[in-house]
């Protein structure tokens, strides 16, 4: 289910936008929906902890906290749900760019364009959706995107999940064998093992070390001397046939 947060501080506007929101989603009835509605950001910003919301429709001049700097403050959180900013004017249509926002629209906003951008956007999450895999957590599940996690590692009958924002994702006691838990992640081209319960995404390793590889932020993940001529050749492999593109 799509689950999406709007956040106007102007009522009116909200509505607006919200009307617009659900007459797509009467175009849709395929699409599994529920619409959160927020006057104030700061509200919006203690619902995602319990939400996780999957895309964000944020205007960008509010009071106590901009559009801008919630985008940033939900980044923090690790939230990699899209955001769509809808403001009057486009004199902070570069900064939006910090929060990774996925388009920019301006009042008062036109409802084809926003059916269009909604098109583009649930096609994407759809797409994320296919490459992310669902980790049981004690809180819950948590769905990660493959191309965020830089490495996986098993730690006392937990597996480690290491994002590529700093924020780490702890599974539930596992039951199985590490490498039965992270069947999905050995599917895709990008992983490798290092190691018996250590597991690393190719994209971000930069260099290969006597007995480690060094990764784009400046860790260094240890690699198993019986895994080493196994993990350069699937390395070389990797950047022979990838773009790097995620």
């Amino acid at each position: 289910m799509l689950k999406l947060a709007l956040c106007d501080d102007n009522q009116e506007h909200c509505n607006i936008v919200q009307e617009t929101i659900q007459a797509y989603m009467t175009e849709h009835p395929e699409l599994t929906c529920k619409i959160f509605t927020f006057t104030s950001s700061l509200k919006l910003l203690a619902a995602e902890e319990d939400e996780k919301f999957n895309l964000f429709i944020l205007d960008i001049v509010m009071p106590q906290l901009s559009g801008i700097d919630l985008g940033k403050k939900l980044r923090e959180m690790g939230s990699s749900g899209m955001i769509i900013y809808l403001t009057i004017s486009k004199e902070y249509a570069m900064e939006s760019y910090a929060t990774q926002a996925f388009q920019y629209l301006t009042k008062p906003i036109q409802k084809e364009k926003l059916f269009q951008v909604l098109d583009a956007a649930i096609t994407e999450l759809t797409n994320h959706q296919k490459h992310s895999i669902q980790i049981k957590t004690k809180d819950g599940l948590h769905l990660a995107r493959l191309d965020h996690i830089m490495y996986a590692e098993l730690v006392d009958r937990t597996i480690h999940y290491n994002l590529y924002n700093n924020q780490k994702i702890i599974s539930r006691t596992v039951r199985t064998s590490f490498q039965t838990e992270i069947t999905p992640l050995l599917a895709d081209s990008r992983f490798a093992l290092c190691g018996a319960g250590l597991l690393v995404n190719l994209y971000y390793v930069i260099s290969l070390e006597k007995n480690a590889m060094l990764l784009d932020n400046g860790e260094r993940i240890p690699m198993a001397r019986s895994y080493a001529a196994k993990i350069r050749q699937h390395w070389s492999n990797y950047w022979l046939n990838s773009t790097r593109n995620r």
